[in-house]
Parts: C-alpha cells; structure tokens; sequence
C-alpha cells in the first residue's frame, strides 16, 4: 500500500494565491499569440483547459447535480452535459485521456523541430507559453491524462454508490466546434509518422476526416461510412491447454542467432527430461482441472539490438547469466504448460506481432489485441509504449514485466512517485503491482515469478555423498574485480581448504586472484556442476546480488557461505541499488537463501569479524549436508506457480468489494459482519455464511491481525506463520470492516493505541511454494 500523505502538507497551500493554471476558466484568448501553424499547438493548451473544466462539470452531475456549459465565446468546444450510466462515462473519459496523450505528442513533435526559421518561432512560442503557464507544463498535461484516465474507473464506482440508472439515453456531446483545426493540422503533419498512411490517410481532406472519427475520434461519425467499431478483445472459442513434453518446436521459435539464445537452448536441452517428468505429475493432480490455453507474447527486450543487448557479448566472457537462465525457464514453462506461443527478440517482430501500424506511434492500435498475456522487461515495456502509442493504456493489463529486483508500490505509482521523490528511470508505469514478476520472493507486493534449479537423480546424489570433497572450496566469483580486497579472508580459507576459482581470462592469470588459488577459467554449466558436486563450501564475496548460483551450489550438496550487510544494502547507501524502482533493504548477497533456507545450508555472517569468519569455516567442516532445493525452485514447483498465475490473475476486470455502501445500508440495524473470529486466537477469518466475492487469491485464505505498535504488516504477519497479501486491501481498506474489527478488538482486551498499528491481511501458503495458498490452485 502507498504511504498516506499527511493532510497538514495540503492544507499549507489551501489560503495560498493560486498561480494562473491550465485549468483556470479565466484564461483570456487574448493572451494567446497564434503563429501560423505553431498555433495549433496553442489551441491544443485551450482544449486541454477545456477538457479540464469538462472535468469538473462531469463530476458534478455524476454525483447527482445537472449543470449546462454554455458555449464559451472562443472556446474550441461547444459542451452539453447530462448524467449517465458507468459504461457510458467511462468510454468517454478513456476517449478524453487518448486526446490528452495525442497532444503530448504533438507537443513533442513541435518541440523537435530544428530548422532555423522554425527555431526562431518555437522560442516566440515558448515566450508565449511560459506567460500562459509559468512552470511545469508539460507535467501538468501528463498528469492531467493520468487524472483523467483514472477518473474513468473512479465514476463507475461513484455511479454505483449513488444508484444513478444507466440511462442509454443520456449522452455527453464532446463535439468539436471547430473541425477545421484539426485538418489544418493533419495537411501540415499527416506525412511526419508513417501510421497515418498505413490508416487510409492521402492527403486529402477526406481522408483527414475518415482518419478523425473512426481511428482517433476526434469527429463525429460519417454518416456515409460503415459505422461497425473496433472491438478492443479477442472472441475466439476457448481451447483447453495441455501439457507437453515434446520441446523441439520450442528450441526452433528460440532460434540461434546470438551466443546469448545458444545458452538459453543448451539450458532447454539439459533440463528437458526433468520438465518433462514434472508435467506429468502435476498433470496427475491437475487432471480434474479445465485449463484455459492461453495466446501468449514474449518479447525479451533486454535482448534487442534496439536495447543495446549487452548481455550476449558477454556471455562467453563471464557476463550475468541470471536473466538469461530466468527467461529460458519462462519460455519453457510457457511451452510446457500447453499455451500458444510467439516469441520476439527485436522490435520489428513487435511491431508486426501486435498489428502495430508502422512509424513512431502517432496512432492508435485497432482492432483486437492478438494475445491475452504478454511476458517483457522494462525494456520491452518501454517500446511497446513507444510504437503501441494510444493503445498502451488499454492494453497494459495484458503485461506481465520480469523484474528482478522487484518494484514497489511507491515507485509504481506515477503521481506519488514524482510529488515524494520515488521516481526513478525504471518506475513509474501505474501497473498494478502484482503485474511485476520477480526472480525470489522478494516483497508480497509483485508476484513470485523464479526460475529452475537442477535436480539430482538417485545414481547422482549417491555419486555425491561418495566424491564430496570435506576441504574443498569453490568461489563464486565469475570476473576478477569481485575477487579484489578479499585477500585477508581467502588466506584464512586457505588454512583449511584448498579453494578453487571460475574467474575468466584471456591472456594470463587475474592479478586479483592470489596464487594458492586453482583457477578453471570460464566454465561450461555441466563441469561447474562437477565442480560443485565435489565442493563442500561455495563462498560469496558480496557480489553479485541474489543470482541463481548458490540455490545450483546448495542442490550439488554444497554450504553456501556469504556475509552479513551491516547496514543493509538498499537505493538509499549502495550505487548498485540506485535507480532500481525499490527502497527494499539488502541483508545479505543473498537473502532469500538466508531466510529461507537457513542452516545448515547456509551459514551468514559479519565477514568484516575474522573471528567469526573463520569460526564459521570451522564449522563447516564438522557439517554434514544433505542436496537440497526448494519445491518453488523445481521444475514441478515453477509449473504449479506459473500455471496458476494463468489461469487466476485477472487484472483487466475489476470485483466490486462486498458489501457495497448500498447494501450496507440496506440492512435494517447493524449490518452483519463478514468476519469471524479463529478459535484461541485474535485472528479474524471471512465469514463462512458471508458470500465471499470472487477473488484470487480467495478471500478463504485471508486471516486478519492487528499488527504490534510500529510493525509493518510483512513482519506482522511472517511472526504469525503467514504471508501478507496486498491483494485483499480492497476488501478491507473500509470504514465499514474497520469498524468491526476494532469493535472486536476492544472486546477482547488486546487494543492498543490504532495511531500505531496496521489492520493487516496474511494468507497462508503451500509449504515450499510461498506464492500459493492452499486453496489456490
């Protein structure tokens, strides 16, 4: 949840002089220098101002009021407005947002322009602009679309609340009072984008007007023209998803045409019998099950040539893995699972698997969305925005973004991000959070997406308990700067074990590794495994962060050694975090393997103590340790996890919270509360006579604690076995459920000052399987 911000910041400015604003209704034309086609962009700021004070109007009838706008004298619009339904204020207001996205871009476009005369004009026109709106400016329209797109959801629900019928009847004319600017508009710039010619547009005005009511809806309908709209979905039939284990069509789509794909497709092959035995036990205890096959896009964006594509060049040299280990697991899990599959590794491939028209995204997409989920990174989501244009908005509840590190709320939101200071070159894209995937179980607020650790077979864990090596050690440490300032610790290793490196190089030995150390070079994954299968100890250095290689060291039977940050790592003091769209604090280069898997697996401590680290070396010899992986990590837990993220997470439609505020209200006295209270416990769980709307994950998990004084509810609900789930804060965030909970607690004797506490929502979860509660799969 977003922090709330406090009240006395707002009232500050209340009794403050406002400065002239875009959506002042007192902004004179006369104050307004038009310059030939510079103009335009001009009489674009009056529609925004329009379009501002439209706004208000609308929301002053939706609650209840009727109000007539006259036609102001030099207005661009003429506006009646009467109270309608939710469906039908929606619409409009989405057609409001896509007009206000049109005009950034045109203000974009004229921004652009280099020429000198046309320079000389944009600074008259800047002069004129700053006179019309001091500062801010841009911001201002940008965050005027994200009102007005909000706003679009906000109405239904105001609608609702107030029991205002749909009226078909009832109509808001948005009509553009004078057409002529947008044709004068359209012969200037039709030719600057290629989209408009890929929509029928040839210069003539005709065409203008065609292109203007059916693909940007700018002007009325032709009365001459098929009126049929563009359906915005898919209605193909459904089709049932079965699970495969036959992957060659898999490794054809992937292709080979970078070092980075061949590693993705070695990956594939080694791990092909394990996922193919994985399927058929989960298909066992799925069997009952109807699975919806799903159309599926995933465009690897941190892979195109448009991104820069870093990572292949590397791949051979000691560059990161993770990512491409990560998606070569999606990409199998997709297949797998049984789904419809399409793969894009460049933009054209984009551009041509969604029907985007070509050009920069001047126009809107039309027609149905080819697909009904769409796997990217934050590169991808970046040029899906750039050449979907218009039709990103609608569309986005579609993507599902990989993200590593994971993204928070805070940086998520767009608005908050930008007035507290969370915005960052990654944030800010107003998804919901669950739609960010990330590679460990990070935070409660995105979805656990992973990847895959290799399993052993009987022969090979026999094979390792016979080789193990008692005083053997491995570095993790592909690239020689990770091994620089660690020669005090590797000398008092060097007293117990003999260690070995995977450090690249070309020419000679890396000055930073000592000399007692065996260096392999850059191995391929089958000898690191036979390396790790013989280690006892994989020791870290701090770097990298959270990568897949101590879960392969820990499945090959080996102790997992890594420090303790002292204070945590985070955007806050580190360079590497800074940037990331997260403020979560680091506690060790691995935490998920600290606190998930523990001893004797994995052994943390204060690597700047060498007392202590060398104690903790000790002691490892003395262990005897067992493979191990977490179920999430196998193949069959991946497939559980995915498999019902597909078939349950639904961002693009909305459940309404029961009860609503009208049937509240409908109750004669106390309406009945929709929880209960857990035997020997202060929980509280959803009523079992209370119809529990639909949800996912189901509000049958939900378990309900007021937290202690000053304790998040992640804490708050781990301390108590749980997960918390940011999911069910719709359902609870209410004065309504506030009300009850209180009142139970005061009845019980354990209320504490509220100023403090939170009213939490935990979940249980499978065991080994922290995404999933146990009713959902």
């Amino acid at each position: 949840m977003l922090p709330t911000v406090k009240k006395n910041k707002i009232n500050k400015t209340k009794n403050k002089k406002q400065k002239p604003s875009l959506l002042s209704s007192n902004i004179k034309p006369t104050n307004i220098i038009v310059l030939n086609g510079f103009g335009l962009l001009l009489v674009d700021l009056i529609f925004v101002a329009g379009i501002g004070f439209f706004s208000l109007c609308f929301l002053m009838t939706s609650l209840g009021g009727q109000f007539s706008a006259k036609r102001l004298g030099d207005s661009p619009f003429s506006i009646r407005t009467e109270v309608l339904g939710g469906l039908e204020s929606r619409g409009v207001l989405r057609k409001i947002s896509d007009m206000l996205e049109i005009i950034m871009k045109r203000i974009d476009t004229l921004s652009k322009m280099s020429n000198s005369s046309e320079s000389h004009r944009l600074e008259e026109l800047s002069s004129a602009l700053h006179r019309f709106q001091p500062v801010g400016l841009v911001e201002r329209i940008q965050a005027i679309a994200q009102n007005v797109s909000d706003m679009a959801i906000r109405m239904e629900q105001i609608l609702k609340k107030t029991n205002i019928p749909a009226r078909g009847e009832s109509i808001i004319y948005v009509w553009v009072a004078r057409t002529e600017h947008f044709l004068v508009w359209m012969r200037a710039r039709w030719t600057s984008d290629p989209c408009y010619s890929f929509y029928g547009v040839d210069g003539s005005d005709c065409s203008f007007l065609i292109y203007l009511s059916e693909v940007e809806w700018f002007c009325p309908p032709l009365a001459w023209r098929n009126q049929s709209s563009h359906p915005t979905t898919s209605s193909l039939p459904k089709r049932q998803a079965y699970f495969r284990s036959d992957l060659s069509l898999l490794l054809e789509r992937v292709g080979s045409g970078k070092e980075s794909l061949s590693f993705m497709r070695r990956r594939m092959r080694r791990l092909a019998a394990q996922w193919a035995a994985a399927a058929r036990r989960l298909d066992e205890r799925l069997r009952s099950q109807y699975r919806v096959q799903k159309r599926i896009l995933v465009h690897v964006g941190f892979l195109t040539e448009e991104s820069g594509d870093v990572f292949s060049p590397k791949v051979l040299k000691g560059g990161p893995l993770g990512e491409m280990v990560q998606w070569a697991d999606i990409l199998t899990t997709l297949h797998v699972l049984g789904h419809n599959l399409k793969i894009s590794l460049s933009v054209k491939e984009l551009q041509g698997s969604l029907g985007v028209p070509p050009g920069r995204g001047s126009c809107p997409l039309i027609g149905p969305l080819p697909f009904d989920l769409i796997y990217t990174d934050y590169h991808g989501l970046q040029q899906m925005k750039q050449h979907m244009g218009l039709s990103f908005r609608q569309h986005r509840c579609h993507i599902r973004v990989i993200d590593t590190f994971g993204t928070e709320p805070a940086y998520n939101n767009e608005e908050y991000a930008t007035l507290h200071g969370y915005r960052t070159n990654w944030g800010y894209w107003n998804l919901n959070c669950k739609q960010y995937m990330t590679m460990f179980p990070h935070t409660p607020d995105n979805s656990f997406m992973g990847f895959v650790t290799e399993e052993l077979n009987q022969t090979e864990q026999f094979n390792i308990k016979r080789d193990k090596v008692n005083n053997m050690a491995v570095v993790y440490g592909k690239e020689a700067s990770m091994w620089k300032g660690e020669e005090k610790l590797l000398t008092i290793l060097h007293r117990y074990m003999d260690i070995h490196g995977t450090v690249y190089y070309e020419a000679q030995r890396p000055p930073e590794v000592p000399a007692f150390v065996r260096n392999h070079g850059l191995l391929p994954q089958q000898e690191l495994q036979q390396l790790l299968r013989k280690a006892k100890l994989f020791l870290g250095f701090g770097f990298p962060y959270e990568g897949p290689a101590p879960l392969e060291a820990i499945a090959n039977g080996c102790v997992f050694l890594q420090p303790k940050f002292s204070p945590p790592h985070s955007s806050l003091n580190h360079e590497f975090f800074r940037g990331k769209p997260t403020s979560r604090e680091v506690s060790s280069q691995h935490p998920y393997t600290e606190q998930y898997i523990g001893k004797p697996h994995v052994i943390t401590v204060d690597f700047n103590n060498s007392q202590e680290f060398e104690t903790a070396v000790q002691d490892i010899l003395k262990e005897k340790v067992e493979p191990f992986i977490p179920y999430e990590y196998t193949c069959e837990g991946m497939l559980e996890r995915v498999n019902a993220y597909i078939q349950h997470q639904d961002f693009c439609h909305h459940s309404s919270p029961f009860p609503t505020a009208n049937e509240s209200r409908s109750w004669p006295g106390n309406p009945p509360s929709p929880f209960l209270q857990l035997p020997n416990s202060t929980a509280l769980i959803w009523a079992l006579n209370i119809t529990a709307p639909a949800c996912w994950p189901p509000l049958s998990a939900l378990r309900l604690f007021l937290s202690p004084e000053a304790s998040s509810c992640v804490k708050t609900c781990q301390d108590a076995g749980l997960i918390c789930e940011p999911s069910y804060f719709p359902f609870i965030n209410r004065n309504f459920y506030f009300f009850y909970f209180l009142c139970f607690m005061y009845s019980t004797s354990v209320y504490v000052n509220a100023k403090h506490q939170r009213l939490c929502p935990c979940r249980d979860y499978l065991y080994g399987q922290v995404a999933l509660c146990r009713d959902c799969l």
